[in-house]
């Protein structure tokens, strides 16, 4: 298995990025995080997770050990592909995943493109006991809880999920923890 991929940028694309090593030119699909730290022409290091089927052979890219960690827990929820954890890891943060598994808040997964209500109680389950145990959410519940309500927020002044969770990690760690300052503080993030 292809664990890591280390070489230069040659192309990007919407959501790949073609990784010259050696001479062979390698696509890599890439998480939002991957896409948005490399340009054509810089030198990039990635985990890599690579799916073999009848008809493919495909490279996922990951900023980080933990995004590729999560990608494989996702690919172990029946009715989850590549691509759909691809999208799922990319638009929620590791974060935000494990708490909303540790709440049980499918609704969280719901906001993912491709995942339907059914498909994000079967990743609350999947992933129960596998992303922390349940003294965890206390910590951070009500966060979470907030969190949700910013996200739902910017979604509703039409900003897309991944902008809002984008928006929602900008917010301070020692910000307020009321749903106006946490909104205030994602607002800024657009301005900038």
């Amino acid at each position: 298995m292809i664990s890591t991929i280390h070489g230069k940028v040659i192309q990007k694309k919407e959501d790949a990025l073609v990784i010259d090593v050696g001479g062979l030119g390698f696509l890599v699909l890439c998480t939002n995080n991957v896409l948005k730290k490399y340009e054509v022409n810089d030198i990039c290091l990635l985990n890599t997770y690579l799916v073999v089927r009848e008809d493919l052979l495909q490279l996922y890219g990951f900023e980080s050990d933990a995004e590729k960690e999560m990608f494989q827990l996702m690919l172990g929820v029946n009715g989850i592909g590549p691509k759909i954890a691809l999208v799922t890891v990319s638009t929620l943060s590791l974060e935000m995943i494990r708490k909303a598994v540790l709440a049980e808040q499918p609704e969280i997964f719901a906001r993912v493109p491709g995942v339907g209500r059914k498909t994000a109680q079967k990743v609350i389950l999947h992933l129960q006991g596998r992303v922390g145990n349940a003294a965890d959410v206390f910590s951070g519940f009500s966060q979470l809880d907030v969190d949700t309500e910013v996200v739902n927020a910017l979604t509703a002044l039409g900003y897309s999920v991944v902008e809002a969770q984008a928006a929602v990690q900008s917010i301070p760690k020692n910000s307020p923890e009321d749903l106006e300052s946490r909104l205030r503080y994602a607002l800024q993030f657009f301005s900038t």
